[in-house]
């Protein structure tokens, strides 16, 4: 048994469960909702508000749900402080 291939067959594994998804976050909305456009990618209401990093915590949460996977699986690659973000979401 080669290491070295067990070893790429797992990071092949691991690359082909990644998602990246460009998403438009719309904050203090009436209702927590994800819209998926035609274009692959998503709109995002959330109640919170853009502060101290609570906008951020309920798009993890949601888009979690949304994608069923933890919220350890879904990780905010670009725009931490834009409504336009880069999501990453992995097959847990």
């Amino acid at each position: 048994m080669n290491p070295i291939r067990n070893l790429t067959k797992k990071k092949q594994a691991s690359i082909s469960n990644r998602l990246k998804v460009s998403v438009k976050v719309q904050p203090k909305a009436s209702k927590n909702d994800v819209i998926d456009n035609e274009d692959g990618s998503f709109k995002v209401y959330l109640k919170s508000a853009p502060t101290d990093g609570k906008a951020n915590k309920e798009l993890i949460a949601l888009l979690s749900d949304y994608f069923k996977v933890g919220k350890q699986d879904v990780n905010i690659i670009t725009g931490k402080t834009s409504r336009k973000k880069i999501i990453e979401v992995t097959g847990g």
